[in-house]
């Protein structure tokens, strides 16, 4: 067989000038442009990391603040957003549920696809029963599913921590007040006070309850008593008196209003109302009072 010999012979540099002008040849990519970040999933919002950081929380104080930062959202959306969260949730649409999120965003969404899910869901179907129900009575039922909710979701957190440090944590969601006692609980309570009078320590008898610069003193008793203890059955006279719009605990330094409609009380910087204009004011009605339709 023939044999072919190339030699290599340096170039010329005419040669080498004219290799040198030319366009350099684009590079062959190792793989192809990574695609867009799609939006943010349902599982991924629900998850809590919409709040900041993508990672679940593990520490006692990094739970309690993502079950407070979702406890507000629930609070806004059945009290200042009550109006448009009532709209979203049309009886003619599927299984609807109330999401709060650790970025303290609220939202009316379908259920998780996932199967099992991420996080426990809340409620299914919070809109069918809206229509068939007292615009109050509902949204208490939905208060108490969003509480079980909360804490479901907390615990879930909470399933690596030790004894004591899921007794901590309970204690410090136990010191905020539920949603349900925001929306509803506090009627029995102010009926008591009008019938049975209030001690004050010393303060007179209210003689109205729109004029007046404070409403009952909260009944909460600073006892001792185990976490582990339950509660008696008289434990609804320690509830405490909150306002109806930020949920705060009364304070006695503050001017408060109530509404002779839902008598829920309020901070008056709250519903923008003073001491001064709460005199003229001979019938009180709340945002929330003032903005309902009558029923038909």
């Amino acid at each position: 067989p023939s044999i072919l010999l190339f030699t290599c012979l340096p170039l010329s540099p005419a040669s080498r000038s004219v290799i040198s002008s030319q366009p350099p040849l684009p590079r062959r990519r190792s793989r192809e442009a990574a695609p867009p970040i799609p939006a943010m999933d349902a599982s991924y919002r629900r998850s809590g990391a919409g709040g900041g950081g993508g990672s679940a929380p593990r520490t006692v104080e990094d739970i309690f603040k993502d079950y407070r930062a979702r406890r507000n959202a629930i609070h806004r959306a059945l009290t200042h957003d009550v109006e448009e969260f009532y709209a979203q949730c049309d009886p003619e649409k599927e299984n609807l549920c109330l999401y709060g999120y650790a970025n303290e965003a609220w939202e009316v969404a379908l259920p998780a696809e996932e199967v099992p899910t991420e996080l426990p869901e809340p409620a299914l179907g919070i809109n069918f029963a809206r229509d068939g129900m007292k615009r109050s009575d509902w949204l208490a039922l939905v208060a108490v599913h969003s509480d079980s909710w909360l804490v479901s979701v907390a615990f879930y957190y909470a399933a690596r921590l030790t004894r004591n440090d899921r007794k901590r944590l309970f204690g410090m969601m136990n010191d905020l007040p539920t949603v349900y006692e925001v929306i509803s609980g506090m009627r029995q309570s102010k009926e008591r006070d009008r019938s049975g009078g209030i001690d004050n320590s010393g303060r007179n008898k209210l003689p109205s309850k729109h004029t007046v610069e404070a409403p009952p003193p909260p009944r909460a008793e600073n006892n001792a008593r185990d976490a582990d203890e339950g509660y008696d059955e008289d434990d609804g006279d320690h509830s405490e008196t909150l306002c109806g719009t930020c949920g705060g605990i009364y304070s006695a330094e503050e001017f408060w209003i109530g509404c002779d409609v839902c008598e829920r009380w309020y901070h008056g910087k709250c519903v923008k109302i003073t001491p001064a204009k709460a005199e003229s004011i001979k019938q009180y009605k709340c945002p929330s009072c003032s903005s309902k339709r009558p029923r038909q």
